[in-house]
């Protein structure tokens, strides 16, 4: 019977290699060549085992990296093993893929605690609790075990040239910026994940493909048979003209407040609505809202609610409503605050409550939060401001403040 396979090309880009005659596989085994994709997923006797490497180089995950997280779900869901490689060993080297310069290094530490906090970030996202979903591992398991004859080999398997056919390569040896010895690890060193772990299925964004062909190339030399490689478009961010980045400060951050969240994505623009409902969310793209102000909302609150749950998600539509037609949470500036200071006095200083004693009593009744985070303890303290920079004071489940410095 022939399968749907709706799931797998939506949002995608490009899946390699596929035959010549994808509309004939029959065909195009008879020739020797590899099958789609969709008919090894259609006949395969085993789950798949479908890769996703991620490097922990940061302290948080945005939208634009949950894009491939999503997609390894869709595997899950489809009865495959996902393998989910948290590149702890090649975070040290820092992927040169985009970049005009070499990567800041980190410490073991840094990537470490990056490690933890990368893993609560995709927890929504995945199916962690059905036994043999999920595979974590971390590529320091084999690549810390190389000596050096075994790095020399990987190191023969490619030539200089080959190197500089990389895109980021290309440009900065034209520009004649430095391009440091050990950043041509970097493809090796992840290409030998998926010698390690047997990957089938390679996923990356567009800007991966030269890694995932050089991932193939190395399961060839050492006998195993070369994954496919899936790729997803890259996000673009909340100002509708680059790439997803924090350092561009064009973010949704999946550890944002459901707050945030919401009224940055219900001012998508609305060119941008429907890559954000297809690569974002499950919602089916033929029944979406025609009119553009109710997409957006409807995109802001099925986002939060994907991350924080329904409740979660329409207190944050609750207060971008009250917030005014742009959805502005209003903001209490700590500068006001003498500190330290206890957290019902900021309530009362804030306007949320009309005294300390109101404070006090809506504290112990479990109606106040920050940043989504229930207190209950009267005595609560914060000893500088920066403790609650940027942070959202809720009381109930309609007043919000955002405090500020």
């Amino acid at each position: 019977m022939e399968q749907n396979f709706s799931w797998l090309h939506r949002g995608t880009v490009e899946i390699f290699p596929q035959p010549s005659n994808p509309q004939s596989d029959a065909l195009s085994l008879s020739k020797g060549e590899v099958a789609s994709l969709e008919k090894t997923l259609a006949t395969s006797d085993r789950p798949l085992r479908v890769k996703l490497g991620i490097d922990p180089t940061g302290a948080d995950i945005h939208l634009g990296h949950s894009i491939p997280v999503r997609k390894l779900r869709t595997f899950q869901d489809a009865g495959h093993t996902a393998v989910l490689i948290i590149g702890d060993f090649t975070a040290q080297i820092g992927d040169p893929s985009g970049k005009s310069d070499v990567r800041r290094s980190l410490s073991p530490e840094q990537v470490a605690e990056n490690a933890k906090n990368y893993l609560e970030q995709v927890k929504p996202i995945l199916d962690f609790d059905t036994p043999g979903r999920l595979e974590v591992r971390y590529n320091s398991e084999w690549l810390a075990k190389l000596d050096l004859s075994e790095i020399l080999h990987l190191l023969s398997t490619m030539t200089v040239g080959q190197m500089l056919a990389k895109e980021g390569f290309a440009e900065r040896y034209h520009k004649e910026s430095p391009i440091f010895l050990h950043e041509f690890l970097y493809p090796l060193m992840q290409g030998y994940d998926s010698v390690a772990v047997d990957a089938d299925v390679e996923l990356g964004g567009t800007d991966q493909k030269f890694n995932i062909a050089v991932g193939r190339d190395l399961q060839r030399h050492f006998g195993k048979n070369p994954q496919f490689g899936l790729l997803l478009p890259i996000l673009i961010g909340t100002d509708g003209v680059q790439k997803m980045s924090k350092s561009l400060n064009n973010y949704v951050g999946l550890s944002d407040h459901p707050s945030q969240k919401y009224q940055k994505l219900q001012a998508i623009t609305d060119n941008l609505l429907e890559q954000y409902f297809e690569l974002l969310t499950d919602l089916s793209l033929e029944y979406l809202p025609e009119n553009p102000r109710v997409r957006q909302k409807l995109l802001a609150w099925e986002v939060a609610r994907q991350y924080h749950g329904k409740e979660a998600a329409d207190e944050a539509q609750k207060a971008a409503e009250s917030g005014g037609e742009k959805g502005d949470l209003p903001e209490f500036s700590l500068a006001t605050v003498e500190f330290p200071a206890k957290l019902f006095q900021i309530l009362n200083f804030s306007g949320l409550c009309k005294s300390g004693g109101e404070g006090k009593r809506k504290i112990k009744e479990g109606g106040v939060k920050i940043d989504g985070d229930r207190i209950t303890d009267i005595d609560t303290t914060f000893a500088q401001p920066r403790e609650l920079q940027g942070k959202v004071l809720q009381l109930g489940k309609n007043k919000f403040v955002r405090l500020v410095m």
